[in-house]
């Protein structure tokens, strides 16, 4: 029997009626167990995918909070940068232009100090020059006098001795006292050819012919004329003579002698001479002191009639100091113009300084406009809506971890 006939017969019985309710709950059960494994495995499937979800979430979460941080750091440390980077750019925008105005004022000092520098140095030692010579003549000038007295007795013992050898000859007698006169003059300091120039050809207005002995100069333009050429033959035989008669007779000869040269002298005109500014009256060189005392002793009338004719006799011992005066003259007209030159310089000096100061002020003024330039730059960072220090003080605020504050940069406060 074929399989299907024994099913058919299977499924027409009875037993099969009873056993199909059975049947259907066994197989009832099959498929709800097969749906609930299905479901099971559905919601493992499920559970895995949210787990998976899960864990990528949180990888996701991870990532997104590094990247927060790394993001929150960049912009921290470009904050940080920017700022100091502007910072940096604001002082070395002051630094340049501070060094900038120093180099040039420096410069600008350096090159209008060095002449008052040069100038003050010449001041100093044109002053000490003067003060060195005028010490050393003052400390002379005592030394000198002593000198004198002692010169005047040489003089005086050489005279006499000269006046015994050239007895008699006038023209010898001459050029001895042209001599003594030299030597006068080499003593009293001034310098031929500036302070005196001797045996000066000079004419008047006739074209007549003048040859003075010595011309000293003297300050503001004025001359003195020394004549030597008084003879001294009356006197050399007055010192010779043996018997008081001859000695008499001798002394009358000699202040006869005395007595024409005074007249001679005073009938040239020197004041009319081309080139010459001669003072009003004359000295007549005696180089023996003896030769003028004597004679003034033997005859009281002498001296009233030289200052009658303008003229003044001088001895070796006056006329030394008299060139000692007039040296001390030129000496003070020297320093005088000194002074006035000093004065110039002076007042040359102030100028230079007062316009030295007017460019110092104008330095302070620059220098107050490179402040006020700092503190708009500093007023660009820090003031402002919006500006760039406000904005960088507040990552502390959006979680930022620093280190220390911002400084408190304000206008006008510069280190």
């Amino acid at each position: 029997m074929k399989f299907a006939d024994k099913l058919g017969l299977y499924l027409e019985s009875p037993v099969f009626d009873q056993f199909l309710p059975l049947l259907w709950v066994s197989l009832g059960a099959v498929i709800c167990f097969i749906i609930m494994e299905w479901a099971v495995l559905k919601w493992k499937r499920r559970y895995r995918d949210l787990l998976a979800e899960h864990k990528n979430f949180e990888n996701l979460v991870a990532i997104e909070n590094r990247f927060r941080e790394e993001k929150i750091d960049l912009l921290k440390q470009a904050g940080d940068d920017m700022c100091l980077q502007f910072k940096n750019l604001a002082h070395e925008i002051f630094d340049e232009k501070t060094q900038i105005l120093t180099r040039q004022n420096s410069e600008k000092i350096d090159y209008l100090l060095k002449p008052y520098q040069e100038q003050l140095s010449a001041f100093r030692d044109r002053i000490e020059t003067i003060f060195l010579e005028e010490s050393r003549d003052h400390s002379s000038l005592k030394q000198e006098l002593l000198n004198l007295r002692q010169l005047n007795d040489r003089i005086n013992d050489e005279a006499v001795r000269l006046s015994r050898a050239i007895s008699g000859d006038n023209r010898q007698q001459g050029s001895w006292g042209e001599i003594i006169l030299e030597r006068l003059l080499e003593q009293s300091g001034l310098r031929n050819g500036h302070e005196f120039e001797t045996q000066t050809a000079l004419r008047d207005d006739t074209n007549r012919l003048y040859r003075p002995d010595v011309i000293i100069h003297l300050p503001d333009d004025k001359d003195i004329v020394i004549d030597s050429k008084v003879s001294l033959s009356g006197w050399s035989k007055f010192v010779n003579a043996d018997n008081e008669s001859d000695r008499e007779q001798a002394l009358e000869e000699h202040i006869k002698s005395i007595r024409s040269h005074l007249k001679t002298l005073s009938q040239k005109d020197y004041s009319s001479l081309k080139g010459l500014r001669t003072l009003d009256f004359v000295l007549m060189f005696l180089p023996i002191e003896g030769a003028y005392t004597t004679a003034l002793q033997a005859e009281e009338k002498l001296l009233p009639e030289m200052y009658a004719r303008k003229v003044i006799v001088v001895t070796p011992t006056t006329l030394l100091a008299t060139l000692r005066m007039v040296e001390y003259f030129w000496q003070h007209e020297r320093q005088s113009r000194n002074a006035v030159e000093i004065a110039e310089r002076a007042g040359s000096l102030y100028n230079k300084l007062r316009g030295f100061l007017a460019d110092m002020e104008k330095l302070g003024l620059q220098l107050d406009n490179c402040k006020d330039s700092y503190d708009m730059a500093i007023n660009k960072l820090s003031q402002g809506r919006g500006n760039l220090i406000s904005q960088a003080a507040r990552f502390p605020d959006l979680g930022v971890k620093v280190k220390e504050e911002l400084p408190n940069l304000t206008a006008g406060k510069t280190k």
